[in-house]
């Protein structure tokens, strides 16, 4: 009886009124079919597809790790360039250091040479100041001109430049104040007399001019 109504389910009727059966065959193929096997043939029908290699791959650690998993090559060569640029970046700065290093000790020398130069250098102008108006003509008073002129142009050339005085405003940080007086043909805090040459080094001070202040 069962039977019977799956036929008729199967049953179409065509233009002419009559019923079209699907068959026999195709209602026994679909009983003995199990259900597991049918629920799989209808999933597949809607579209899903099924992968064995991606379910293996899937379900497999194994496969995983090795896919995860990095060639010793290759994390060797990744450690020996981070500690070639750790090494090139601390030689780097070793180097900064260094020249810095140097560069200080170069100035520290050299104002220490330059400090013993000048007590030379103002004899230099006191010896000049004192030659006699009748002999400042003369060959040896020139010559003595010429080597004051040329220690100079020498010391300058080095760096060393002579501290402005007189008519200048005092500044404690150029100028030592060792005399006051007051006079009104000068300003206030006006440097009137420079008693001692003063220098800088590149911009330092290495000897504060020695002067007298007006008012």
């Amino acid at each position: 009886m069962n039977k019977d109504k799956e036929r008729k389910k199967w049953e179409t009727p065509d233009d002419n009124g009559e019923a079209i059966s699907g068959g026999d065959e195709e209602v026994k193929a679909a009983e003995a079919a199990p259900e597991g096997v049918q629920e799989e043939e209808g999933q597949l029908e809607e579209g899903e597809s099924k992968d064995p290699a991606s379910s293996d791959e899937d379900t497999d650690p194994e496969a995983k790790n090795k896919s995860s998993k990095k060639d010793p090559k290759d994390i060797q060569i990744e450690d020996l360039q981070d500690r070639l640029k750790r090494q090139m970046a601390e030689f780097d700065n070793f180097r900064k250091r260094t020249e810095k290093e140097k560069s200080a000790m170069y100035e520290v020398g050299a104002r220490d040479i330059i400090e013993k130069i000048l007590p030379v250098l103002d004899n230099f102008e006191r010896g000049l100041a004192a030659v006699p108006e009748d002999l400042k003509g003369g060959s040896f008073a020139e010559g003595v001109e010429m080597i004051y002129k040329q220690f100079i142009k020498t010391l300058e050339d080095a760096g060393v430049e002579a501290i402005e005085a007189v008519g200048q405003q005092f500044n404690p940080d150029l100028h030592n104040a060792v005399m006051h007086i007051d006079d009104e043909a000068y300003g206030e805090n006006e440097i009137s007399q420079e008693l001692q040459k003063g220098y800088k080094y590149r911009g330092t001070v290495v000897r504060h001019s020695m002067v007298q202040v007006a008012n």
